[in-house]
């Protein structure tokens, strides 16, 4: 930064000033140190507005590092419920198989059970037909001799 030359230059001006005896003061030369003043006051303008625009850059770089880091975050939340959902999405999908395999194994028992009973009443039937047919052979034979 030139300001700082400068005010550098500036102090080596006065340092170099003769001392005057007995005292704190200097002799310097004014126009050197009037025209290192006038300097200054034509650069500080220009630097004040670098250390401005420095000073805002950094102030938008800040707000949309905040904001990115707002959305990161977001996008992390919503990705964590939709994991969640997904998580109790597929628990119910498994609880739903479990019922529905129960409810079908319990299905399958009773169409079991109901066919052997169906197949169980058809061959007392079939029995007591044949009983019938045996009764009606053994008589019928009975007559015969």
């Amino acid at each position: 930064m030139e300001i700082f030359t400068l005010l550098e230059t500036l102090e080596e001006a006065l340092e170099r000033g003769k001392n005057l005896p007995f005292s704190n003061k200097a002799l310097v030369d004014k126009e050197e140190i009037l025209d290192i003043i006038k300097e200054i006051r034509l650069k500080l303008p220009d630097e004040l507005k670098q250390a401005k625009w420095i000073k805002e850059e950094r102030n938008r770089i800040m707000v949309e590092a905040q904001k990115e880091a707002e959305e990161i975050v977001k996008e992390a939340e919503n990705r964590i419920i939709a994991m969640i959902d997904e998580h109790e999405i597929t628990r119910k999908a498994y609880d739903q198989k479990a019922e529905i395999i129960e409810a079908a194994n319990e299905m399958s028992r009773e169409i079991s059970q109901g066919t052997k009973d169906y197949a169980d009443n058809l061959l007392e039937k079939i029995e007591i037909a044949l009983e019938d047919a045996l009764k009606t052979i053994q008589n019928n034979r009975k007559e015969l001799k």
